[in-house]
């Protein structure tokens, strides 16, 4: 008990201040290795209220009360307060304690302890005191050991694995990493190593058991391991030691609290690490979709990467984030969660990130048997897991990423493939919520993004549909959603009526208004096409 960095009972009546006293343990013998977190001494009769829990009080008996009710409640109050035991002096108050006091300590599990000779309280006091400091100085210089442990292995080359092997050695228990939301990271056992079967599986008892209740296991150690910044969201990990093959103490937090401070710079150097290979590959791929990277150079620099597709056809993907969205999560975390989301896909695949542009360019290999639609399907799914688990897409983003996929070639078309499915990603950006675009359905409105700023676009806009805007502004209905579901469906008016929930007259009265207002005809084929470029082309000029 004293690894926990106080002393027991017994331990204080061992020492020669009290140990002088002959000290006579009258009751509770068997509790005598409760801790001692302080010594008080005192003769008032509120003392009670004055201690907190833990406390030695030393006392000649003068607040005890003369009266076997009056003495029996004051160790009852003492009982309440969780002292660790009661030690009084005999002399001029009590010649012999009272039975009323002793059978009250006794009713009340608390160690009553009688001095047969005086002692200066002050010198014991000052010795238990002493006692106690050199107990906690003891576990600091215990719990540092540890932190030098897990430096030097970090400085050997090591990481989070042998950091949690010297913690659970220590403690001689299992210990976890996980994240915040309590996926687990690593684990490792005493005398195991990195995460060997025995840890895992008393995780996975950990994780049932958690899914029932909210708080940890009784006698479990949580610690955060910080990530940097303000808020909830600086907690990068936590710590947890289970308390399997023994207790839990004191120390064993101590060293953990200081193992997680080595942890936490790991995790921000790998995590560093990991987006700079996440940017240097994004970099590769910005290069060949510019055309700074020939072709025929590209096979071997993809294989220096990690990237070998062999024969196989190239797919290139772009993925455009919202902007709003892009600044608050972590690129590293995205990379590595979009890479561990297509491992099942068994086939080569190459992620970067370009953090400035708010873009994560992707080549994958289309194997043979698998069809571009379906690998689209898989990578597109892939990517907003890996967005959203990075922290990189919320839901109610006014501009939702767009996922969007070039045409499969060679090394030869790779390039071209990226900066056109790159482009087509921006134009894409406001279109709606689709799993994914292809490339070759966005010309149209690659072109008119690319004539944005270019006078005569917003003046066709104006001139095609600004009356309508117009009206919508000042009366109700609006209509302009009616020419948008009426142009979406190439001017099937019963398929536009159920999209709008309308019956067909509403429907024709309010098409009627609209051909009054543009001064158009709907059913004009040269009119139909004039309007649905208006309304692409007011995406990028408004």
């Amino acid at each position: 008990m004293e690894t926990e960095g106080g002393i027991t009972v017994r331990r204080a009546l061992e020492l020669p201040g009290l140990r002088g006293g002959l000290p006579e343990v009258l009751t509770c013998a068997d509790r005598l290795d409760r801790m001692v977190r302080w010594v008080h001494a005192g003769e008032a009769p509120n003392i009670p209220a004055l201690l907190k829990g833990g406390e030695l009080l030393l006392t000649t008996g003068l607040g005890l009360g003369t009266r076997p009710a009056e003495q029996r409640a004051f160790i009852r109050r003492l009982a309440d307060r969780g002292i660790a035991a009661l030690v009084v002096e005999l002399g001029p108050r009590f010649g012999r304690l009272p039975s009323a006091i002793v059978e009250a300590a006794r009713t009340a599990g608390l160690p009553l302890v009688q001095l047969h000779r005086e002692v200066p309280f002050v010198a014991v006091t000052e010795e238990i005191h002493t006692e106690i400091v050199n107990g906690h100085y003891a576990l600091l210089r215990r719990a540092e050991e540890v932190h030098r442990r897990c430096t030097q292995a970090v400085l050997g080359g090591g990481g989070v694995p042998q950091v949690l092997g010297i913690l659970a050695d220590f403690a001689g228990n299992p210990v976890f990493l996980e994240t915040p939301d309590g996926r687990l990271l690593f684990a490792a056992g005493p005398g195991t190593g990195p995460a060997g079967a025995g840890p895992l599986q008393v995780w996975e008892g950990l994780r049932g058991a958690r899914a029932a209740r909210a708080a940890p296991p009784a006698g479990a150690v949580l610690v955060e391991v910080p990530g940097g910044g303000p808020g909830t969201g600086s907690v990068r990990a936590r710590l947890v030691l289970l308390a399997v093959s023994g207790s839990l103490l004191t120390v064993h937090r101590m060293a953990a609290e200081r193992a997680a401070g080595i942890l936490a710079v790991v995790l921000m150097q790998a995590r560093q690490e990991e987006e700079l290979a996440a940017r240097g590959r994004g970099d590769f791929l910005t290069d060949l979709a510019e055309g700074r990277i020939a072709p025929g150079d590209a096979p071997a620099q993809a294989g220096v990467l990690g990237f070998r597709p062999g024969g196989d056809p190239l797919l290139p993907v772009v993925m455009r984030l919202a902007p709003e969205s892009a600044p608050s999560g972590s690129w590293a975390l995205l990379a590595r969660a979009v890479a561990e989301e297509l491992a099942g896909v068994g086939a080569p695949v190459l992620v970067g990130v370009r953090p400035v542009e708010g873009r994560v360019p992707l080549l994958l290999a289309l194997r043979p048997g698998t069809t571009r639609t379906a690998l689209a399907d898989r990578v597109a799914a892939a990517l907003r897991a890996g967005a959203d688990r990075a922290g990189l897409e919320r839901p109610g983003d006014r501009t939702p990423s767009a996922v969007v996929v070039g045409d499969a070639g060679g090394w030869e078309a790779a390039g071209a493939g990226l900066r056109h499915a790159a482009e087509a990603a921006t134009a894409a950006r406001g279109l709606g919520d689709r799993p994914w675009w292809d490339a070759r359905r966005l010309d149209i409105d690659l072109l008119l993004w690319r004539l944005r700023d270019q006078p005569d676009l917003a003046s066709f806009v104006e001139r095609s549909v600004g009356p309508l805007l117009a009206h919508d502004r000042t009366a109700r209905p609006a209509l302009l959603p009616t020419l948008e579901a009426y142009l979406a469906h190439a001017g099937r008016k019963a398929e536009a009526a159920r999209e709008l929930h309308l019956n067909r007259q509403t429907l024709y009265n309010r098409l009627a208004r609209i051909g009054e207002l543009l001064g158009t005809d709907l059913d004009d084929p040269q009119s139909v096409l004039a309007l649905s470029l208006a309304l692409r082309a007011r995406r990028h000029t408004g």
